[in-house]
């Protein structure tokens, strides 16, 4: 696959998580503004998670039907669009509404990048593919935090979503002049009112759902720690925005560095191999994560050690369960990929809504979530794996 097509392809995935990294320094300033408290600013974090599941299931038929291109085109206008709004919201509940368009425009990106490289790549290349798009993804997450804590100081909270703007508009251009359409003119172009029934097959499909689950939990401890960390590192352990940033975005290339390993341990074995072994290092970290958090330490460090492991783990498990999942998805990739995106951030805004409502002033809530995905994402790796052995489809 061309560099050029995965620098866009990153950047498109990369929606995602730049619109959330990029204004959860603005949290504490949000909640100011609107006359509040964080755990409210919150619901527009948990807002932006629910349209990410529902609208991949929009998209998934959508690039199916009437290719890559066109249905991604819609995607990046919209999310265009809906950054305007958020900067210009007038009220809480403007900005949830507005988030939730976002969301919609931003997983069109996701789904359809996904898909790209399932036309492109066989399931090993899609899981050196993936790898690769961790690098360009994983920028977003180290410059996100601290642009957006730069932004809110010099210009407030609504640049952030200017920026946003901006950001898309980049990509749209690029995905005019340089994103050829990847699905074949041969291939099927199943109508749109097929989708219910094609989503009913797919959720039958064992492979699919269990190493679209496998990685789903695994997103979720990552978005745990997303939803819990500013009013872990800001309020609770008092340092400002920018440290913030700083501290994300250590965790962030840790999260860089392993799935550049991931890609060269790919050359030695299958995605299913690393799979099964990486996810017992993020049930260690996390374990360890909580009995630190249960220990209630007056310093942050002790939680940080634990928590770069954690995050690190997950750049191995993500791109190797989502080649373990897509592969023999080529006739449907774009509805299988949008099936279990729309998984992923179901559970994600399940695990991030959860910390919220376990609040209780500790870093308690955000480590028991992510100890429990730490279990889950153990345990449904496992029956995968198994299954795939019995199926004579190991990867």
């Amino acid at each position: 696959m061309k560099l050029r097509i995965l620098l866009i392809l990153g950047w498109l995935s990369a929606f995602g998580p730049m619109a959330i990294d990029f204004y959860l320094p603005t949290f504490p300033t949000l909640a100011k503004h609107f006359a509040t408290d964080v755990e409210h600013i919150q619901l527009s974090l948990a807002s932006y998670f629910v349209g990410i599941a529902l609208g991949q299931l929009v998209y998934g038929p959508m690039a199916d039907r009437f290719g890559r291109r066109r249905p991604l085109l819609v995607g990046v206008v919209l999310f265009t669009l809906a950054s305007l709004a958020c900067a210009l919201a007038q009220s809480l509940e403007w900005l949830i509404i507005a988030r939730f368009v976002q969301a919609l425009g931003g997983c069109a990106g996701m789904v359809i990048s996904r898909a790209v490289v399932r036309d492109m790549c066989d399931p090993l290349q899609s899981a050196k593919a993936f790898s690769k798009l961790m690098l360009v993804m994983g920028v977003a997450p180290i410059l996100a935090p601290m642009g957006g804590g730069v932004l809110l100081d010099l210009f407030g909270w609504q640049s952030v979503f200017y920026a946003l703007m901006l950001f898309s508009g980049l990509c749209l251009l690029a995905v005019l002049l340089w994103l050829p359409e990847t699905l074949a003119p041969a291939a099927t172009h199943p109508p749109l009112s097929s989708a219910l029934s094609r989503y009913v097959r797919l959720l039958g499909d064992r492979l699919l759902m269990g190493y679209g689950l496998t990685s789903g939990v695994a997103m979720a401890g990552m978005f745990a720690y997303i939803a819990g960390s500013p009013f872990v590192f800001i309020e609770l352990y008092g340092i400002t925005p920018q440290q913030y940033g700083w501290l994300f975005g250590a965790n962030a290339a840790g999260f860089i560095f392993t799935a550049q390993l991931n890609g060269w341990l790919l050359r030695l074995h299958g995605p299913g191999y690393w799979l099964k072994r990486t996810v017992w290092v993020f049930l260690a970290s996390a374990a360890a994560l909580f009995a630190v958090s249960l220990a209630q330490p007056q310093s942050l460090w002790p939680l940080l050690v634990p928590l770069f492991i954690c995050i690190a783990s997950l750049s191995c498990i993500l791109p190797n369960a989502s080649a373990c999942a897509m592969a023999g998805q080529g006739a449907h990739a774009g509805t299988a990929s949008a099936l279990m995106g729309s998984v992923q951030f179901t559970v994600a805004a399940g695990a991030s809504a959860l910390v919220g409502a376990l609040h209780d002033g500790t870093v308690r809530p955000m480590a028991l979530v992510i100890v429990c995905c730490a279990v889950l994402t153990v345990v449904l790796g496992f029956f995968s794996a198994r299954h795939a052995r019995k199926s004579s489809l190991e990867f």
